[in-house]
């Protein structure tokens, strides 16, 4: 099977890096690669940038669809442009959140997201509530711009690691959520070090479309996620979207 990894900003070094821990990752036999963007915004931490990221979702898999993808994970946290992804493919799309969300919540009972910065509180708590999961979760922030996260360097570590820390005496968490794609590299220290599961939405959504597509399940095209109807799109939109 082929699973690709959709980042919806510009910065080729977390593409590549997403690419390199779900290669890792992926069960044999899977092919997983990763893409972003050709034009757009270099991190997602606006409203304005999610718009923006998602019209890259959007192109990334029309062009996926034409290269024989099986499945797509989209690796920014607030699920960028998921439901429009759901709407022009048929083939499983799963969202970091959602699956970091509906992994927590298979291992723990209560769970802490830690995101970035402040001002992205917003989009995790979206898609919180459309996940039901609002009572059994606490969502923080750390102040580090997204961009920061290229160095990863001890900095950023005790940063999630205080965060961390401050959610287990607080909010009584049983397990740590990664609020932010590219960060699998923290899984492990974070781990030894916290004592709970630590999660990483980009890989459970790895392991979640390698099983969707294994079972043979697809996105539903009945009402929800129907192909958008054709209304002669203009412009840079123009052949955008699928036929159905």
């Amino acid at each position: 099977m082929h699973i690709r990894i959709l980042n919806p900003n510009t910065t080729l070094a977390f593409t590549h890096d997403l690419e390199s821990a779900a290669a890792r990752l992926a069960a044999p036999g899977t092919k997983v690669d990763a893409r972003s963007p050709a034009t757009g915004t270099p991190s997602v931490e606006s409203h304005v940038e999610e718009a923006i990221g998602a019209m890259g979702v959007i192109e990334m898999v029309r062009d996926g669809d034409r290269d024989g993808v099986d499945g797509y994970v989209i690796a920014c946290f607030g699920d960028t442009g998921l439901a429009a992804a759901r709407e022009i493919t048929a083939a499983p799309v799963i969202g970091m959140t959602e699956a970091a969300l509906y992994a927590a919540a298979l291992v723990a009972a209560r769970f802490t997201v830690i995101t970035l910065p402040p001002r992205t509180r917003i989009h995790s708590d979206r898609v919180l509530r459309e996940t039901g999961l609002t009572e059994r979760c606490v969502v923080r922030a750390i102040d580090l711009p997204v961009l920061d996260l290229l160095d990863e360097d001890a900095a950023v570590r005790a940063a999630f690691e205080a965060e961390g820390r401050r959610a287990l005496e607080q909010d009584h968490a049983e397990a740590i959520i990664l609020g932010c794609a590219g960060l699998s590299g923290l899984v492990e220290p974070l781990g030894q070090s916290l004592g709970v599961p630590v999660i990483d939405g980009v890989m459970a959504g790895l392991k979640l479309a390698e099983g969707l597509v294994t079972l043979g399940l697809r996105t539903s095209k009945r009402a929800s996620f129907a192909f958008p109807p054709l209304k002669g799109l203009t412009g840079a939109y123009a052949g955008l979207m699928p036929k159905g």
